[in-house]
């Protein structure tokens, strides 16, 4: 049966018979819309009757070609069966009130306008009109599919962080077992929190970052979806076993990683790309090849990075920049490091996060140091200690005393420098912070040095012992405190020895 809002076939006939039949009808905006509508998908009449129950398509010509007004609602009702959204219908309607404007009434003046400068004045307002339509359109339908697109992401990684509260509470081979048996842990959201978390355990125990970006490949290996997308997050979990491998000081085992992590990503091309950053790839590989003192390598990896998709963002520029501090230091261009701390600074400040704002300006004073610039690193000083304060930071507050006693050394007044570094020494062993502890230790030898007081340099040796047995210093920096520290036992050792240890440290 047709919709009610149409006009019946039983009074079509009488229907035109009473209106009578111009010789050449105008269509009405919704005529147009309902011929533009049929035709752009290829519709005949007769389908569209058919589709609507009507026993012929005489009603569909009636409205179409103009012989009868046609309502919005009853347009609606035609072009149901079409599939199409009432905003296609406001689209054409919209367009035809811009093609054929209402004619304006203009009284008799000396200033009236002609015929054709109202045909100008409507093309003028049409083509601008269209164009404002179309921008806003476009600009509509980018925000939209922006903000549904990142209400799944948020979504996902609320289901991700609810799996992997259960994994935590897990033992490694029973979070192993569960990922393997339970389908409901196949989340790329959960392979990609995995990695998160691999990379802060990296920091401090490199067993467990291995653990995580293990189980992040397990997940990822078995993640349902498109070809490409899975051997995109393959790729990416990849990345983060080369990263735990490196911090394990595994190198051979991390190039191996970073070969696959490549071939996977390349074979993923174009996938994901709003869901893995590519810059963390080669910002990873850059933290490898600097381990490896391959440092021209690591730079270049780190403008790979930048140029990446991604690497543009002020987080990835930030972390990006203070990687290039850390390399151009140990190829000991300082004022290169010093550039790329201020070339990081707009990032790090607007990012607001007090941590991050600490470092930055702790490894600027630090540098400012080792250019023996200390005026000006006196003057930061205190906003380096008003942040450690208002962190309650106590690790925090002993590297601010350490960076004041190397300002105090600077500018000469070597008691106090070495009454503050003696202090900051015993913080940092009471802490068992050995590499800290090591260079703390070794500023203070090169002040106990320069006053000629050996036999302190000589305990203080003997009290650097236990960092020998400690982690979290490498094997070629150890072999020269050991060096160091067999000079300082025969009370030969030298300030020029004590600053090369530091610069292996």
């Amino acid at each position: 049966m047709p919709p009610d809002c149409l006009v019946t076939e039983t009074g079509l006939a009488a229907t035109i018979s009473m209106m009578g039949t111009p010789e050449k009808p105008t269509p009405s905006p919704q005529g147009l819309a309902l011929t533009y509508l049929r035709s752009a998908f290829n519709w005949s009449k007769a389908r569209l009757a058919h589709a609507l129950g009507l026993r012929d398509a005489a009603l569909l010509s009636v409205y179409e070609r103009g012989m009868k007004s046609l309502t919005r609602e009853q347009l609606d009702s035609l072009v149901e069966p079409l599939g199409q959204p009432p905003e296609a219908v406001d689209v054409l309607l919209f367009a035809h009130g811009l093609i054929f404007p209402e004619p304006q009434a203009e009284a008799p003046s000396p200033v009236a306008l002609s015929p054709e400068e109202h045909r100008m004045a409507n093309r003028a307002a049409m083509a601008a009109g269209w164009t404002a339509g179309q921008i806003a359109a476009r600009d509509l339908r980018a925000e939209l599919v922006r903000r549904w697109k990142q209400e799944k992401v948020e979504t996902a990684r609320r289901e991700a962080e609810e799996l992997f509260q259960g994994l935590m509470v897990a033992t490694p081979r029973e979070r192993s077992a569960l990922v393997e048996a339970f389908p409901d842990y196949w989340h790329w959201a959960l392979a990609v929190r995995l990695c998160e978390v691999s990379v802060k355990r990296g920091a401090h125990k490199a067993g467990e970052a291995l653990e995580f970006a293990e189980l992040a490949l397990s997940i990822a290996e078995r993640v349902p979806g498109e070809k490409s997308w899975c051997s995109r997050l393959t790729g990416y979990c990849w990345a983060h076993i080369a990263n735990a491998r490196r911090v394990s000081n595994d190198y051979a085992g991390a190039d191996e990683a970073f070969a696959r992590a490549w071939g996977f990503w390349q074979a993923g091309d174009g996938s994901g790309a709003d869901l893995l950053a590519e810059w963390v790839l080669p910002s990873m590989e850059a933290s490898l090849r600097r381990a490896q003192r391959r440092l021209p390598e690591a730079l270049q990896l780190l403008e790979r990075a930048r140029n990446s998709q991604g690497g543009s963002s002020s987080t990835a520029l930030a972390y990006l920049l203070l990687q290039k501090e850390n390399i151009f230091i140990q190829m000991g261009y300082i004022e290169g490091a010093l550039a790329a701390l201020a070339e990081a600074a707009p990032f790090v400040e607007a990012s607001g996060d007090p941590r991050k704002i600490f470092a930055l300006r702790f490894n600027m004073v630090d540098n400012l140091c080792r250019l023996k610039r200390y005026s000006e690193a006196e003057q930061l000083l205190p906003q380096i200690c008003e942040l450690a304060i208002a962190q309650a930071n106590d690790l925090d507050l002993i590297r601010s005393s350490w960076l004041a006693a190397k300002v105090a050394a600077g500018q000469g007044r070597i008691e106090e420098a070495i009454a503050g570094l003696e202090q900051v020494s015993r913080d940092f062993t009471n802490r068992q912070l050995s590499y800290s502890a090591a260079l703390s230790s070794l500023d203070l030898a090169v002040l106990r040095l320069q006053v000629g007081c050996t036999a302190e340099v000589k305990r203080l040796a003997v009290a650097m012992g236990w960092i020998f047995k400690a982690q979290g210093i490498h094997q070629e920096a150890l072999a020269a405190l050991k060096l160091f520290c067999d000079a300082a036992l025969q009370e030969s050792a030298t300030e020029e020895l004590a600053r090369r240890v530091m610069a292996e440290i």
